[in-house]
């Protein structure tokens, strides 16, 4: 009975999103759809994060890495978009295994402040490669295909995207895999003393977290048909972990919902006053205060004591 009623939502959702750009003026459709890859963005860093329990402080590099390669691919290789939309992400994918290899002998925060030190180092290289990276001006008006060109296409393409990644990832925790990635975080000490590689599962966990950064950043290029450095700059990763621990970080989809939260703040509070991070500050304050579980677990929390008595 709660399979049905899990069907019939998801049935429902995307039936509604699916309308939206037919019954919501062109500034809205871009705002879902840059939701949509914001959301996919913090969900792939709160599988490293929330799932793995890696302390993944410079997630944004993947994203940027992502977006930035399948642009390059466009504009200055030649390559076909479909393909350079496949590049991006396996390139976000090859950078985690090289960031991997070389932070995984720390744990916790050396950790993350090693990786915020590399992907900083990232970020340098192209905001100062003016001849090929377009350096701090980024690169603009990037070709894409005429199906996705429009905005109604973009947001069909970020949305079709998105549900894809966020059902592999569900399948990836679902499996063994996933339930080893968990037991890790829980107790790293206790997982490898019953003869679990540790390195090795958090090293891959890495890997999809990043490969799926990626592909929030060919649906931004998709979206926006632009890159630009701050992209991969390290406040946007404070500013995803953020959307993952307003949403939820030990579900799958809090950070979505984070996300659409930080997003709508940013862009409607901005509008009326510059200091929109005050609105931002004062609900991240509440949700730690009387939700430290996550808007999205303290509402699972509850469903589940319901359903128990």
């Amino acid at each position: 009975m709660g399979g049905k009623k899990i069907i019939i939502a998801v049935l429902i959702v995307a039936a509604v999103l699916a309308i939206v750009p037919f019954s919501l003026p062109r500034f809205y459709v871009y705002l879902m759809a840059l939701i949509v890859t914001t959301g996919l963005l913090a969900m792939s860093l709160n599988f490293a994060l929330g799932f793995g329990g890696i302390y993944q402080l410079h997630h944004a590099v993947f994203y940027g890495v992502g977006a930035y390669g399948a642009a390059l691919a466009i504009t200055k290789l030649g390559v076909n978009p479909w393909l350079a939309f496949i590049i991006g992400p396996l390139v976000s994918a090859a950078l985690s295994v090289v960031m991997g290899i070389i932070c995984i002998r720390l744990s916790k925060l050396y950790f993350g402040m090693l990786q915020i030190s590399l992907g900083s180092l990232v970020w340098a290289v192209v905001y100062r490669w003016y001849t090929f990276t377009g350096g701090d001006d980024g690169i603009h008006g990037i070709p894409v295909p005429g199906l996705i060109g429009s905005p109604t296409g973009s947001y069909y393409f970020a949305m079709i995207v998105a549900a894809l990644s966020v059902y592999c990832m569900y399948r990836i925790l679902e499996s063994p895999f996933g339930s080893t990635l968990q037991g890790i975080r829980d107790n790293a000490v206790r997982s490898q003393a019953i003869g679990v590689n540790v390195r090795r599962h958090q090293l891959a966990a890495m890997v999809i977290a990043g490969f799926f950064a990626g592909v929030a950043g060919v649906m931004f290029v998709v979206v926006d048909t632009s890159v630009f450095p701050d992209m991969m700059f390290w406040t946007l990763s404070m500013e995803i972990t953020i959307m993952a621990l307003l949403g939820g970080w030990f579900t799958l989809l809090g950070p979505m919902l984070g996300a659409a939260i930080i997003v709508a703040l940013r862009t409607f509070v901005s509008a009326f006053t510059d200091y929109w991070t005050f609105a931002l500050g004062v609900v991240c304050m509440l949700v730690i205060l009387f939700l430290p579980e996550g808007i999205l677990g303290y509402v699972l929390e509850v469903s589940k004591k319901r359903a128990s008595e």
